[in-house]
């Protein structure tokens, strides 16, 4: 294979999760990986044990017997590696195209694409076909706790990664399997409007090969506009008495959720999951509808999932002190708050305090509205400012415009808390036993609830 006559791969932006995940499959690939991130995370430091060279800083000098460069999405183009490789010639690609070439080493490629649970439901499947004894190969977007880690280089077959929307970048990978777990507006900043994301969702499934299949879920308004015009075979699942796998008898105690499982009419069985929320019951459905695709029996499903644990940052319980509660997930979307909150509504009979991190100006700029909706599930809310990731300020966007849609709403509930570093002051002065703190957000909330923890340990 040619492919293999590249043997030093460089990643600009190493220990971000999706490029760690890659990177991290590569090494256990012998080729081998050097990188560099301007910062030291714990994707870094999994790295560095393992043996992967790592510079804390962006210089053209680290690029030194390179055959390749690979960058993910939030790097921009003038970085000082990327313009250093262009002028030595070194092949400069994107981190959706080296793992489009990652998929092709395995005979079936199974790609989990959608607005919400693509890391949960790559998890889920990973864990299930671990259990059939398949050994998948698993490129995740999160650090699976069955697993720690976000990346597994199986033996078998079978390879199971993210379709990232974002920057259109899903339209690299080419998968067997395409699995769709829902289409709702995001990445405006990449996308016109909803059409246009649909369009190009269309667009990721009709790229399965004649002889794939798409698993679609159904309940989604967006999934349905494009389902008539998906031009390769459909499996769908969902809620919806009009899917061909549907869940029913939902029950929800704590962390597990279990339901029934119907195939058209025919009730299967009951699985019990280690996670809360319909949500997830959605998420692993998509797992059921693959497992049957592949020929699973329900009993190796039904165990495989059942011996699911959850991803980091996925509803992750950070532990209990003096009867408090801490719970962290990665919800950065109106639609994955409203279900967080849900969640621990359904599964708990606690008070909900709620820290919540927006991230992206863009991302606020579109949905301040719906996160003042989301957040009033709660039945305490603070908000921190805005995590701006890789983008600049936009005039006018900042999380007071959250709050004021609060005000309008006649809310009292609720505090704007700049500074995170202050949000700890005011749960102690709000606090007491039987709360549940729930830090929601996709920049660096997970570092408080941590903190927080320790705190109350104290």
């Amino acid at each position: 294979m040619i492919f293999r006559k590249i043997k030093n791969i460089y990643f600009v932006g190493i220990g971000g999760i999706g490029m760690s995940g890659i990177a991290e499959l590569l090494m256990n690939l012998n080729f081998v990986v050097s990188g560099s991130d301007l910062i030291e995370n714990d994707n870094v430091q999994r790295l560095k044990n393992l043996g992967v060279k790592i510079f804390i800083g962006h210089n053209p000098e680290n690029l030194k017997n390179s055959d390749v460069l690979v960058y993910s999405s939030a790097i921009p183009l003038e970085n000082s590696e990327i313009i250093k490789a262009k002028q030595l010639g070194i092949p400069i690609i994107k981190r959706a195209e080296m793992l489009g070439e990652l998929i092709n080493l395995k005979e079936t490629s199974i790609a989990i694409g959608g607005t919400h649970g693509k890391t949960t439901t790559s998890s889920m499947i990973g864990t299930m076909l671990t259990h059939a004894k398949k050994d998948p190969t698993l490129v995740v977007g999160g650090l699976v706790q069955n697993l720690d880690t976000n990346s597994k280089l199986g033996t078998g077959d079978l390879i199971v990664v993210e379709a990232d929307e974002f920057d259109r970048s899903f339209l690299a990978l080419k998968p067997t399997i395409a699995i769709i777990n829902n289409i709702e507006l995001e990445h405006t900043d990449c996308y016109r409007d909803l059409d246009d994301l649909e369009q190009t969702f269309l667009k990721f499934c009709n790229s399965v090969p004649f002889y794939g299949s798409v698993i679609i879920n159904i309940d989604s308004i967006s999934t349905k506009n494009i389902l008539y015009k998906i031009e390769r075979p459909i499996t769908t699942y969902g809620l919806s008495r009009d899917a061909v796998y549907k869940a029913k008898n939902l029950q929800f105690k704590n962390n597990k959720s279990t339901y029934s499982v119907f195939f058209r009419e025919e009730e299967l069985g009951e699985i019990q999951l280690k996670v809360p929320g319909e949500h997830n019951i959605l998420n692993s459905l998509g797992a059921v509808a693959l497992g049957f695709e592949l020929g699973l029996s329900f009993e190796n499903i039904k165990n495989g999932l059942e011996q699911y644990c959850g991803v980091r940052r996925r509803f992750d319980l950070k532990g209990v002190e003096k009867d408090i509660m801490v719970v962290d997930d990665y919800a950065h979307h109106p639609t994955e708050v409203r279900a967080t909150i849900n969640a621990a509504k359904l599964g708990w009979k606690r008070r909900i305090i709620v820290v919540f991190q927006p991230h992206l100006f863009t991302r606020t700029k579109q949905f301040y509205k719906e996160f003042a909706d989301s957040l009033d599930l709660a039945d305490y809310i603070i908000v921190t400012d805005i995590y701006p990731a890789r983008e600049e300020q936009i005039k006018g966007i900042t999380s007071q415009i959250i709050v004021d849609e609060l005000v309008k709403k006649g809310k009292n509930n609720f505090s704007y808390i700049k500074d995170l570093e202050d949000v700890g002051n005011a749960l102690d002065n709000l606090i007491k036993p039987n709360d549940m703190i729930l830090t929601l957000g996709a920049g660096s909330i997970w570092r408080f609830s941590d903190k927080y923890l320790k705190h109350l340990k104290c």
